[in-house]
């Protein structure tokens, strides 16, 4: 049975930049599974509505941004190898909702925001800090994001016309996917992060919702 490649940290950065290629410039994340928006019908939107939905899906976009960057940047610090397994095999998964968000957008006649540079940086940064700590404050990171996440497609839900099926099929899938991350990483023995922690990482969270939804 052969064993696992073994990366020098020079192969580790290179990856990483070629990850960050793909997930910020346009049309290059490919997924792994087609858009469940492809079975739905096109519904007839209003421009308000249409650019509402579009700011929405923008930020589910960035926040799949950020979600690669974190993940990334997780699996760089990771000492486990089934940590740092974990963590690429996640953003393997997150990068199907990158490229559908993406879809959505483009259908709506809007673009990506423009801050996802930004944020990604900022999260890679976070995610590699995390792993630095320990494996296990990696993992209680990975869920408590998640919940995070959770909640912000929650409410977009509730936001979206009812006949606008492609979207709330999109963020369905999300959804069901991003529990699933929580759950495992948890399993995985994340530590189950304070209320006060998470608190701050609501706050955050808002941050980016706001200035992304137009931007």
């Amino acid at each position: 049975m052969a064993s696992e490649r073994q990366y020098s940290p020079l192969d580790r950065l290179l990856l990483q930049a070629d990850t960050a290629l793909r997930t910020l410039l346009p049309f290059s994340g490919q997924p792994g599974r087609p858009s469940p928006a492809i079975v739905q019908p096109d519904a007839q939107l209003d421009e308000q509505q249409t650019r509402h939905i579009a700011g929405l899906m923008r930020i589910n976009h960035t926040g799949e941004v950020c979600a690669q960057a974190l993940y990334q940047g997780q699996a760089l610090t990771a000492k486990l190898p089934e940590v740092r397994a974990a963590m690429e095999h996640a953003a393997e998964e997150e990068i199907d909702h990158l490229a559908w968000c993406e879809q959505r957008i483009r259908q709506l006649g809007s673009q990506p925001s423009v801050l996802n540079p930004l944020f990604y940086g900022l999260s890679f940064g976070v995610g590699a800090v995390a792993g630095l700590i320990s494996d296990k404050v990696s993992l209680g990171f990975v869920a408590a994001t998640e919940d995070q996440v959770v909640k912000h497609l929650d409410d977009h839900l509730e936001q979206l016309p009812p006949e606008d099926e492609k979207s709330r099929a999109i963020l369905e899938q999300m959804r069901t996917d991003e529990q699933a991350h929580a759950s495992n990483a948890l399993e995985a023995g994340g530590l189950r992060f304070p209320a006060p922690v998470k608190l701050g990482m609501s706050l955050l969270s808002k941050v980016m919702t706001s200035s992304t939804y137009r931007i």
